[in-house]
């Protein structure tokens, strides 16, 4: 029987996946002064026992201010680098290649986790130990009524968070990470730059669609500067967003032509994010809502792109892949569920060695479990 294509090695940049499964950033708000802790360990570590080829930790901050809330990752003391590092080298034993997700938060800073409906801190927080600090944006324009209107960025200032995000790549770097994804979608700083409806300057970074992108192509430029060639980076975008389309498909595919002009390898395609937070009310939300996203861009630019939303069945993702909409899978939620996700969806693909994806000691018991259930037949 073909190999299925989801369980097919591809090339990244100078690395090689050993199947198209990536396991999704996904914020666990259990961190502690921005530093990962036994939970990170943990929670990505199974990832990689389970068979997936690429593990992303959560988005992560490049400065202090750049978190949603106090439990957010981040990495922006050299403090954090041994902490990534053990993190790291155990998903890298276990033959996945360890991701990070860097992020800035923007005006979406300064709030409580998501079962609060990131709710704005107060003065009364202060009481407790989380007293409320100011986000940043393009424009001094508050994410929702009830937030804290953000500090908008000057020139100079724009020079300095760029400067955050190229320390931030290198202490990536020095962790152990593989992979580089810069997280340019849900609303976050770079989407508020992208974005007419949180984009009012009328300077080089604001206008037209060109001064809106200059913030997102300089900061990837500082960042594939000083992140080496051979590794991969990776842009996850807002492929639409915004009421009667302030931001479409095409704009995307004009970001990312100028994106892959910069080094950019790949690009993950999300959806939504500037009304709220993770507002996907103008994407109706069902399995492979954003495929053709990752459709679109990949068939305009010629970029490597992954797909990523309520994509949970074998065959529905081997079908993504075999009609060329995209060429890596993403998966979150399901892989909290089932971390052992690729090994069930080999078995149902008709992938005789699918044991293998495990660890030797996992693998060896469960093929001799196979062998005593095969004799006794």
């Amino acid at each position: 029987m073909t190999q299925p294509l989801l369980f097919t090695p591809i090339k990244l940049a100078g690395l090689t996946a050993r199947n198209r499964i990536v396991v999704s950033p996904m914020c666990q708000y259990s961190s502690e002064d921005g530093g990962p802790s036994d939970w990170h360990l943990v929670h990505l570590g199974k990832f990689a026992l389970g068979g997936a080829a690429v593990v992303f930790c959560e988005e992560t901050a490049v400065e202090m201010r750049a978190r949603k809330t106090y439990s957010c990752a981040g990495i922006y003391s050299d403090a954090h680098v041994p902490m990534y590092r053990r993190i790291t080298e155990f998903i890298n034993k276990n033959n996945s290649i360890p991701a990070m997700q860097i992020g800035h938060s923007g005006r979406k800073a300064s709030c409580g986790p998501p079962w609060t409906n990131f709710k704005p801190l107060t003065d009364d927080d202060a009481k407790t130990g989380h007293a409320p600090w100011r986000g940043i944006s393009a424009s001094a324009i508050p994410a929702r009524d009830d937030a804290q209107v953000p500090h908008e960025l000057s020139i100079a200032d724009i020079k300095e968070v760029i400067e955050s995000w190229r320390e931030a790549a290198l202490r990536a770097l020095n962790a152990g990470f593989e992979l580089l994804e810069i997280h340019g979608a849900h609303g976050y700083l770079i989407h508020q730059f992208l974005s007419p409806l949180a984009n009012k300057r009328n300077d080089a970074y604001g206008g037209d669609l060109a001064g809106r992108m200059r913030f997102a192509l300089q900061l990837t430029e500082a960042v594939r500067a000083v992140w080496p060639k051979e590794k991969p980076l990776w842009f996850r975008v807002s492929a639409v967003d915004g009421d009667n389309g302030a931001w479409d498909i095409d704009d995307t595919v004009a970001l990312v032509h100028e994106l892959k002009a910069r080094g950019v390898d790949a690009v993950s395609c999300s959806s939504g994010g500037i009304n709220g937070p993770l507002n996907y009310a103008i994407v109706p939300r069902q399995p492979g809502f954003q495929v053709p996203y990752a459709e679109r861009v990949r068939r305009d630019t010629g970029i490597t792109t992954c797909a990523v939303g309520l994509i949970t069945e074998p065959v529905h993702a081997e079908d993504i892949l075999q009609r060329g909409q995209a060429d890596l899978i993403a998966m979150a939620r399901e892989f909290m569920y089932n971390p052992n996700w690729p090994v069930h969806a080999a078995k149902s693909l008709g992938v005789n060695d699918y044991l293998d994806l495990l660890p030797t000691e996992y693998a060896w018991w469960l093929k001799r479990r196979e062998k005593i259930r095969e004799i006794s037949k």
